[in-house]
């Protein structure tokens, strides 16, 4: 043994390797199958990567897996970001993981559930927060890539029903790492413009991890918040993805969103030519009724100048009726005044100076006593058609 080469205790060793290790080894991505899985009280996550040869121990910290998409689970094929590193108490080799994601298909489908679920709950999906769509829009808005497939399907569509109705096109990336924060960003954009009622969102087909832009949450979030009604046309008929679940109507194809959106003219023309015919109805019907309203009026309605010589005609009935009614009033008053008359003569002095009789005045004052004379006075002697100056010569006392 070479006296002369370096010494190293066990520790010393260790941390040599492990400082040699995450030197040399960064950040690498290491695809295995989870087993021996330990989740911790601490929060941490202890398991091993293996395939078909052979394994390595792993260890995923909590403030690294409270963010991660992925439920580890034993046999669970995975993808791992990880720095090499070695357990130097125990001297064991392993891999300390920042990132995990599920392999394939599978890894997609497992976050598309608990996304789901998680949205679910939060209640992105509730039908009472679901918007209604124009029933003739004033302006349509896509948002979608400008150079696809789904763009011209709309167009096509909104041209043969709706040529009238202006659309706008909101270009987004629909793929890749970028496209949901694109496609965010031109739903918030058409929000704040404000120049459209209604907003197709949509691409073409592809598989699970082509449409996985429609999947992720800040897509998802852009939508339910959109004061616009949306119309998620993403993929195929049997393509589902959380925009369809968040938005206000589901669209099996970027084309059936258009034709869901925009009104058939033909059918259009229809329905103003049907309301028109029950316009012009009812107009008639209208007419009809004023019309007979009208000669019923006129029936009743008579010339001023008939009126005029009908109320002069009761004007004169009036008037004779009056004259009849003065007649009788002062033939009633003459046959009372004669019927006083007579009682009035029978007791009037002058028809007492008809028999004969004479009423005796002295200084114009009636005689009534043989006193109230005396002889050689004057006194006047009334009779019945004249009067007597007369001298008293005797007077005979009874």
């Amino acid at each position: 043994m070479d006296n002369q080469q370096k010494l190293y205790t066990v520790s010393q060793l260790n941390n040599s390797v492990k400082s040699l290790l995450e030197s040399e080894f960064a950040l690498v991505r290491v695809e295995g199958e989870i087993s021996n899985l330990v989740r911790a009280t601490s929060g941490h996550w202890y398991f091993s990567l293996k395939d078909d040869k052979a394994q390595i121990k792993s260890a995923m910290f909590k403030n690294a897996n409270q963010h991660s998409r992925v439920n580890p689970e034993n046999g669970l094929q995975v993808i791992a970001l990880a720095k090499v590193s070695l357990y130097a108490p125990r001297g064991d080799y392993q891999l300390i993981i920042e990132h995990l994601e599920e392999v394939g298909n599978g890894a997609l489908q497992r976050a598309f559930e608990l996304l789901k679920q998680k949205l679910f709950k939060a209640g992105l999906f509730a039908q009472e927060n679901k918007k209604l769509l124009p029933e003739i829009p004033r302006c349509i808005g896509v948002i979608t890539s400008s150079t696809g497939a789904a763009v011209h399907d709309i167009l096509k569509v909104l041209k043969r029903r709706a040529p009238s109705i202006p659309v706008i096109i909101y270009p987004t990336l629909v793929q890749g790492d970028q496209a949901a924060g694109s496609i965010a960003r031109m739903i918030q954009i058409a929000n704040e413009r404000q120049e459209c009622d209604v907003l197709i969102l949509g691409r073409g087909g592809g598989s699970l991890e082509d449409l996985w832009a429609f999947n992720e949450e800040i897509v998802a979030y852009a939508i339910y918040k959109s004061s616009i009604p949306i119309i998620s046309a993403v993929g195929h008929e049997v393509d589902v993805t959380i925009a369809d679940f968040v938005a206000d109507v589901r669209a099996p194809t970027p084309s059936a969103a258009a034709e869901i959106v925009s009104p058939n003219r033909e059918e259009t023309i229809k329905k103003i030519t049907r309301h028109l015919q029950r316009l012009q109805y009812s107009l008639v019907q209208f007419l009809k009724e004023k019309q007979q309203s009208l000669l019923f009026l006129r029936k009743r309605l008579r010339h001023p100048k008939a009126l005029l010589q009908e109320q002069m005609q009761q004007v004169d009935e009036l008037w004779q009726n009056l004259i009849k009614v003065q007649a009788h009033y002062f033939k009633q008053k003459n046959q009372h005044l004669a019927y006083m008359a007579r009682n009035l003569n029978a007791v009037s002095p002058l028809a007492t100076l008809d028999r004969g009789y004479a009423i005796l005045r002295k200084d114009k004052q009636v005689i009534r006593d043989i006193n109230d004379i005396g002889l050689g006075d004057l006194i006047t002697a009334q009779i019945k058609n004249g009067s007597v100056n007369c001298l008293v010569q005797e007077k005979t006392c009874t």
